[in-house]
């Protein structure tokens, strides 16, 4: 079922159960996944690809204002983008532990014939290929630049 539907669906029952904090999150991912298939050159159905980087990137969003908020003390507000933040993590996939990133990355590395920072290029863009949705790329980066060290 494609993450259009998904959403749709879950979008439903949270109207059902009265559970306003999903519905909201839910909406956001609604528009995000409508604003994607509407930009130029885009299909009227996204990719798997295209539906992983979209939940990446409302992730990662909230992750940044849940910091800020509670940086600036605001802590109802940091806990409205933690529980949005729960809900867009049903739809990713389990994150790999650092243990399977670094054994993913030793893999990489090998195949790309990596052996000094000035390769880290190549390793990041298979990498970021092959973990996009597993892990994060500001993890992938520091694990690499400590490995290529």
């Amino acid at each position: 079922m494609s993450l259009k539907k998904q959403v749709e669906e879950g979008m439903k029952d949270a109207m059902r159960n009265k559970d306003k904090v999903r519905l909201e999150a839910l909406r956001a991912l609604k528009s995000m996944i409508l604003l994607a298939a509407t930009e130029k050159g885009g299909s009227e159905e996204l990719s798997e690809d295209q539906e992983m980087k979209l939940l990446m990137k409302a992730a990662k969003q909230r992750k940044e204002s849940m910091d800020m908020y509670e940086k600036n003390g605001r802590e109802d507000l940091a806990a409205t983008e933690r529980n949005q933040l729960e809900v867009i993590n049903e739809f990713l996939p389990k994150p790999l532990s650092e243990d399977e990133i670094r054994e993913a990355l030793k893999k990489i590395i090998a195949e790309t014939g990596a052996s000094s920072p000035k390769d880290m290029g190549k390793v990041m863009g298979a990498a970021n290929q092959q973990l996009a949705g597993k892990a994060d790329g500001k993890t992938i980066s520091t694990l690499v630049k400590e490995m290529l060290a």
